[in-house]
């Protein structure tokens, strides 16, 4: 079982003294990885559903300030959740992803990516909003060709994205290139997973019926795409203690097979929190974490944690290994 955590400076604030103070006493706690989100740009008016964003809340550049966190921190694992992918280049994405990961010991392993749901945002960037799904799809593709390319170059001409004979260096370290997790709460966002992506993060508040049906959509879509779908990581997050009767949660039944995460939500680490000092406690599973335990069924969990199932029983080395 593995746990992680989100930082979110709109809760947490932009203190950098607080942000390395979390980081670390995360990683002392023994939970594998640390989340940020991002939002560009914000306008009166925003608002994600019926949640509100004013338009002084603050966002960092999620991976600026991972580099920020890694510089600080030797075992943590780094994750977004969710980069906004149609608004990123993936010439320029695929340099500072690879960079963050090499210069922290290969530990940009956690990447989610999303559409957003804010047309404001995609008029600031120039972007079509109707069309941020097949830049998505491409920038996804074009990530992974830099990656794997070699010294000749390659070639991509897409609807949005068009290069040639382009060489990317550094590499993702010991790695063919980053994992690439699909975040989102629609079904159009699980298929993509299924298609393209190493995981899917399914976001907003789904019920276990719904999360179960995406699920299996994503896994349809991998073997429609002729990927492998046991090989799909499927991170969960709980905003309030769920039990479960080891085979799966309350109202949720058996978990589909696969590999699960389980993502701890921004805020939950805050309570408590004194000064710039937050009163770190780790759920009472978090020696699973330590250890690094893989199981086949789902486990009895508390509030705030995030775990993975896999179907082998051999314990895994890296979250994410290269396919």
């Amino acid at each position: 079982m593995k746990f992680g955590i989100s930082y979110a400076p709109a809760h947490h604030g932009t203190d950098a003294r607080h942000l390395l103070t979390y980081a670390r006493l995360a990683e002392e706690h023994g939970f594998e990885s640390l989340y940020l989100p991002e939002h560009i740009v914000l306008y009166p008016g925003a608002a994600v559903g019926p949640m509100p964003l004013p338009a002084a809340t603050p966002y960092f550049d999620p991976l600026d300030a991972l580099s920020f966190v890694a510089a600080a921190t030797d075992r943590i694992l780094l994750g977004t959740a969710v980069l906004l992918l149609p608004y990123h280049h993936p010439v320029l994405l695929a340099k500072r992803l690879a960079t963050l990961d090499v210069l922290s010991g290969g530990r940009m392993r956690l990447l989610t990516v999303g559409l957003g749901s804010l047309p404001g945002q995609a008029r600031s960037m120039d972007v079509d909003f109707a069309s941020r799904g097949r830049r998505a799809d491409e920038a996804i593709d074009a990530l992974r060709l830099l990656w794997e390319g070699g010294e000749d170059g390659v070639d991509f001409d897409g609807e949005f994205f068009r290069f040639e004979r382009l060489s990317s260096f550094p590499k993702p370290l010991d790695a063919r290139h980053l994992p690439i997790h699909v975040g989102g709460s629609t079904r159009a966002a699980a298929r993509r997973a299924g298609r393209r992506g190493d995981g899917y993060f399914p976001g907003g508040a789904l019920g276990p019926d719904e999360r179960a049906t995406q699920l299996e959509l994503a896994r349809e879509a991998a073997r429609e795409a002729g990927r492998d779908p046991g090989a799909l990581e499927y991170p969960l997050g709980f905003d309030r203690p769920v039990r479960g009767t080891g085979r799966g949660a309350r109202g949720g039944g058996r978990h589909p097979r696969g590999r699960q995460r389980e993502h701890r939500r921004a805020g939950a680490l805050a309570r408590g929190t004194r000064g710039l000092r937050p009163a770190l406690r780790a759920p009472p599973v978090a020696r699973s974490a330590r250890r690094r335990v893989i199981t086949r069924g789902a486990r009895r969990s508390r509030p705030y944690h995030r775990c993975r199932l896999a179907t082998g029983s051999e314990p895994v080395r890296s979250p994410c290994p290269a396919r």
